[in-house]
């Protein structure tokens, strides 16, 4: 006499399992998820349901686990409709950073050593204009010359037009490109 699968009694309690979904769910299309990966999960693990036990109870268990494991999974996560979270998420490229740096480096390099200490003074270290002319012994207005003469010169040697922003990966040297709001 050969043996039935007890995969061919499966379909005998769709309803049973769809039912129990919906009282663990209240959502007919979470419920419907939950009892088709139980199912995938009750196919793939057949061999450990013991043939003469209540082929129901298994189901159900491995029902329960699943709408359990769904709830603690989402729980943990956030929604995210419109993308906020997820684009706070996104991290450029290591190597743009590094790229972008050595350029820097390049061009920073080949300022007038007064400019680099002006820039690195105001931009960098955070100086006012007062402070920094008078670390150096210079009038204020000799500063802001400096300065601004640096990062138009910088601005020049990396091929940046006057709208267009370096996208750096330290403060240091954003500090020192970008423009102060007013130099006055």
């Amino acid at each position: 006499m050969q043996t039935e699968d007890p995969r061919d009694e499966l379909k005998d309690h769709l309803g049973a399992m769809r039912a129990f979904a919906l009282s663990l769910t209240r959502n007919s299309a979470l419920a419907d998820d939950i009892v088709q990966d139980s199912l995938v999960k009750a196919w793939s693990k057949i061999d450990t349901f013991q043939p003469g036990t209540n082929m129901r109870a298994w189901l159900f268990t491995i029902l329960r686990n699943t709408y359990y494991s769904h709830f603690r999974k989402a729980r943990r996560e956030v929604s995210d409709s419109d993308g906020t979270m997820s684009a706070q998420l996104s991290q450029k490229p290591d190597h743009d950073g590094r790229l972008q740096m050595r350029d820097f480096n390049t061009a920073f390099s080949t300022l007038k050593a007064e400019q680099r200490e002006a820039l690195t003074l105001v931009g960098a270290e955070g100086f006012s204009y007062e402070e920094a002319a008078e670390t150096c012994g210079v009038a204020v207005g000799t500063i802001k010359s400096r300065v601004n003469r640096g990062r138009a010169r910088l601005a020049e040697l990396m091929g940046l037009d006057e709208n267009e922003s370096l996208e750096m990966t330290d403060r240091v040297t954003s500090g020192i490109v970008s423009a102060q709001k007013s130099i006055a």
